[in-house]
């Protein structure tokens, strides 16, 4: 799992549609659904279910979102961390 793959999932759980994560995160929508095919793949589970409109998470989605939400801010905390260190 990249760091990117997870930027991605995040914005796409908070958004809900493909279409509009990727206009917020500026890369093109295909780009962020072979991303996303790729992380379901390797972790060997569906993330989304696909709507006609839209996206909803599946259970598995909701828990990994509930335990990669803090994932951003941790990051940020470790690299401020690590400048004062320095």
């Amino acid at each position: 799992m990249e760091l990117r793959q997870i930027t991605y999932f995040l914005a796409i759980a908070e958004a809900e549609h493909f279409g509009k994560a990727a206009l917020r995160l500026r890369v093109a929508q295909p780009a962020l659904s072979r991303q996303i095919k790729q992380l379901e793949a390797e972790l060997d589970l569906e993330l989304f279910e696909r709507l006609p409109r839209g996206v909803r998470l599946t259970p598995a989605g909701r828990t990994l979102l509930a335990e990669l939400r803090t994932v951003p801010s941790q990051i940020d905390r470790a690299v401020a961390t690590a400048r004062a260190a320095s």
